[in-house]
């Protein structure tokens, strides 16, 4: 199938990169290639970026979107590695990094991949396909409570024992290998009168499992303090996140980064010699407009927030 993406807050991720002629600039989630397209616009020929993806599918559509550049570098790596790039070109800092955290649009809707609750496919979701988890293999093997803890913590789900009890009962009869499969097993947890109101019953089930196969949140809280380690001053780091969990740990890490000292308030001297490293440029996060509203649905719950490297 055709890649379809439309990049989220695409003027607000330019905007705020701060994007200058000369520098480097980092996609850790090249995805599609929308933002990366406009960062190398804007650099006209005169710096770099990096492009990183951990989807081999993502990165070959990338490659070719791109082609018209001379000035850009590709990895497949998950962004959690990314001073594997940085490394292995030689560059110790960078002028700016962008995250756009979660899955693709074609991702979704690639019956194949099987993320999404709509089609009916194998029972996967790994983005990176060499992976040796899939979800397949958590609703298979996983106890009771570990299912239990993941759909609760990760998909904010009210009903997630009820889920898991019915998942372990139903594996006991056969291995729950699709999606359908695993749909039929949600809407006989759940009761009728609650799967009538707000989203698919099985919408927050299949994001927590999405999130434990591809260890999203795990990934990401590692990373950002990584990232800004490796910004020049005034550099900037930009992070979309698409859920409030993934945005929590974007604003707690720049909180911290920020923070000039950590000691308890009734220590007489500091002695964490924690310096500030970052300024936050979105004290709220940056979100869509009511015409990006109207024409990216994807847009609805994305959240923008952005920090800028001082001197340490």
């Amino acid at each position: 199938m055709e890649f379809q993406h439309k990049s989220v807050l695409l003027d607000e991720v330019i905007e705020n990169l701060n994007i200058r002629k000369g520098k480097i600039y980092l996609d850790g989630t090249l995805g599609g290639a929308g933002h990366s397209k406009e960062i190398l616009k804007k650099l006209n020929g005169d710096g770099l970026l990096i492009g990183i993806d951990q989807d081999i599918e993502a990165l070959n559509v990338a490659k070719e979107r791109l082609s018209e550049f001379d000035n850009v570098e590709f990895f497949n790596l998950n962004y959690a590695n990314f001073e594997e790039a940085l490394d292995g070109l030689g560059i110790d800092k960078i002028d700016g990094v962008l995250l756009d955290i979660g899955v693709s649009s074609y991702q979704f809707d690639n019956p194949e991949r099987g993320f999404s609750y709509r089609f009916e496919a194998p029972l996967d979701m790994r983005m990176d396909t060499s992976l040796d988890i899939s979800a397949k293999d958590i609703v298979n093997s996983y106890s009771e409570d570990e299912i239990t803890k993941i759909i609760k913590d990760y998909g904010e789900e009210k009903w997630a024992a009820r889920i898991s009890k019915f998942i372990v009962q139903a594996r006991k009869e056969k291995k729950i290998e699709t999606t359908f499969d695993l749909v039929e097993i949600i809407k006989n947890a759940i009761p009728a009168g609650a799967r009538r109101e707000g989203p698919h019953p099985a919408k927050r089930t299949f994001q927590a499992l999405r999130i434990e196969v591809n260890r999203e949140l795990e990934v990401l809280e590692k990373s950002i303090e990584r990232f800004v380690h490796r910004l020049n001053p005034g550099g900037r780091i930009a992070v979309i996140t698409f859920h409030s969990l993934e945005d929590r740990i974007v604003k707690n890490s720049f909180k911290y980064l920020e923070k000039d000292c950590i000691c308890p308030p009734s220590a007489p001297i500091c002695t964490c010699n924690k310096r500030r490293e970052i300024k936050i440029i979105t004290r709220k996060p940056i979100t869509a407009s009511e015409e990006e509203l109207n024409e990216n649905k994807r847009s609805h719950s994305a959240k923008l927030r952005v920090a800028e490297k001082l001197e340490v």
